[in-house]
Formats: C-alpha cells, sequence, structure tokens
C-alpha cells in the first residue's frame, strides 16, 4: 500500500492507474478507523480495480473547537488496518494542504435544502464543511466511484446532490450501516461512551424500529405523533435527543400523501457521544409490510 500526503504524488500515481485504464474508488475518512469503514473498502473493491482511502480529520467540520482538538487520531493503526484491507493507496493530506488559504479562508461549497435542516441546524456550519472538503478530494483524486456509509444518511443525499449538480460524473454508492450484535451503529463516536451508556446506546436503534413498525400498520397519518412519542422515549432511556424526524428517503422533504419510500432519522446525545441512527421504511400500497433490511 502507498502513503501519499502531497497532491504531485497523489497525481502521478493515480495517472500511472488511468494509463493502464484502472478504475479508482474513494473512501473519504476521517480516521479513527473501525468495521464499518473496512466494509466501504471491501464494497469499494467491487466497484474499482483500484481503492483509494483518505484520511482526513476536517475542522471545517467542526463547529466546536473541544470536539475537533478531542477526536481521536492514531495514523500508525489506521494505516495498518487498510495495509491489511488491501487498499492501493491511502491519501493522508495536512489541513495547510486542503486548505492552502487557511481553513474557512478559502473557497466553499454548500448544499442547500439538504444540508440546512436536521444535523444541519444543529451543527451549524457542519454540512458546508463536508461539501468543502468532499469537493476539494474529489477533484483530487477524480475518481469513478465514491462509497459513504448510509449511517449518515443525511451526508449521502448531500454527496450525491452535489455530484448531480457540479457535474462530477462519480458514482456515488451508499453502504448499509454496519450495527454491533445489539444494533448499534458502528460509529467513532462511540468511543465517548462508558460502559453503563454504551448498555442503553442501543435504545436509540430500538426506538426506530418500534416506530418504523408503527408507521407501517398506521400510515404517514401517525408522522406527527410517533416523532413526539419518539422524543419521549430517548429522554426517558437518558439520551438528550435533538431531533426525531420522518422524511422522504429521496431528498428528506417533508412526506406527502402518497410517499412509500420513507426514512426515520435521529441525533441524541448520551453522555458526551452524538448518536445518529436512521431506518429505511417502505410504505407498501395495501398498508402492510415489514420494515427493509
Amino acid at each position: 500500500m502507498m502513503r501519499v500526503r502531497e497532491p504531485a504524488a497523489l497525481r502521478e500515481v493515480l495517472r500511472g492507474w488511468r494509463r493502464e485504464g484502472e478504475s479508482i474508488a474513494l473512501v473519504p475518512t476521517m480516521g479513527d478507523l473501525h468495521e464499518g469503514h473496512m466494509t466501504l473498502v471491501e464494497q469499494a473493491r467491487r466497484h474499482a480495480s483500484r481503492v483509494v482511502v483518505s484520511v482526513f480529520v476536517n475542522p471545517l467540520q467542526f463547529n466546536d473547537a473541544a470536539d475537533f482538538a478531542a477526536y481521536r487520531r492514531d495514523p500508525d493503526a489506521d494505516t495498518e488496518l487498510l495495509r491489511q484491507a488491501g487498499v492501493d493507496l491511502l491519501f493522508m493530506p495536512d489541513a495547510s494542504t486542503i486548505y492552502p488559504h487557511g481553513v474557512g479562508a478559502g473557497t466553499g461549497v454548500v448544499v442547500p435544502e439538504i444540508g440546512d435542516s436536521l444535523c444541519g441546524a444543529f451543527r451549524p456550519g457542519h454540512f458546508a464543511g463536508v461539501g468543502t472538503v468532499v469537493s476539494i478530494l474529489f477533484n483530487l483524486v477524480r475518481p469513478d466511484a465514491a462509497l459513504f456509509g448510509e449511517k449518515d444518511y443525511q451526508q449521502l443525499l448531500l454527496v450525491r446532490r452535489m455530484v448531480e449538480d457540479l457535474h462530477y460524473g462519480i458514482d456515488v454508492i451508499g453502504v448499509p450501516t454496519v450495527r454491533g450484535s445489539d444494533g448499534l451503529a458502528l460509529s467513532s463516536r462511540n468511543r465517548y461512551l462508558d460502559a453503563s451508556e454504551r448498555a442503553r446506546a442501543a435504545r436509540l436503534h430500538q426506538v426506530l424500529e418500534a416506530i418504523g413498525a408503527d408507521l407501517l400498520r398506521d400510515g404517514l397519518p401517525a408522522q406527527a405523533a410517533l416523532e413526539v412519542r419518539g422524543m419521549e422515549e430517548l429522554a426517558l432511556a437518558g439520551f438528550r435527543p435533538e431531533y426525531v424526524a420522518i422524511r422522504r428517503a429521496a431528498d428528506l422533504g417533508l412526506p406527502q400523501p402518497g410517499d412509500r419510500c420513507l426514512r426515520i432519522l435521529a441525533a441524541a446525545w448520551l453522555g458526551r457521544a452524538r448518536l445518529i441512527d436512521n431506518l429505511p421504511v417502505d410504505l407498501p400500497e395495501d398498508g402492510k409490510g415489514t420494515l427493509p433490511s
């Protein structure tokens, strides 16, 4: 596995691959890698002959300086995991490489509507940071495909919209959420949970599953009541919920009569950890069905 930090070295490797007719998949990460990231890498290999992983803790995605400072960084451990996974190239740029005129001082990419609600409403500037850094990485790597986990479903839709609006011609592939045996979505943030909190954390997914079952039974007229109930149940379980929302899967808009493909999304604090999760729900024509896997 090659490990590069500078764009010139990156471009040299990529040019050689393209001359040989190789296709390239990119997996953008902020490091602190876990099984969920490794699943992205595994899926990337199915979509391209070469896999590039970027590791960059993006300061523009943090609206809290203390959170940015506390984010776990272990480049040696990340490098070894990626080497074992058969990654072809690891790109680990410095902030001065990504933002040559200074963090927040250069050109930015904002994706309106999708980036304004839900997590965007609670984390001002977060999705502008996501759009900007992903756009820069796309310009540097010029991949044929890029893979993102569905755990951050809003981010996935935001990147897809950006790719469409800016005509990148990149296939943005969503990979289903990887979960622990109790249903908790794998996340670097889970490291912030103490033993007691970790035992309760799976309640987030359980609440979404219960809402999904009732939504299948009662349909869209139950939306508002189910969202309120979800907030109440999370609070009773010791979370500090930010939102529980039922939205259209395609664009996170408010569901309208006749909409069938939905997502239930939630964000909640448990101790020091801000956890997010989501669940797909497809409402059948006859009002009966099961939750998609």
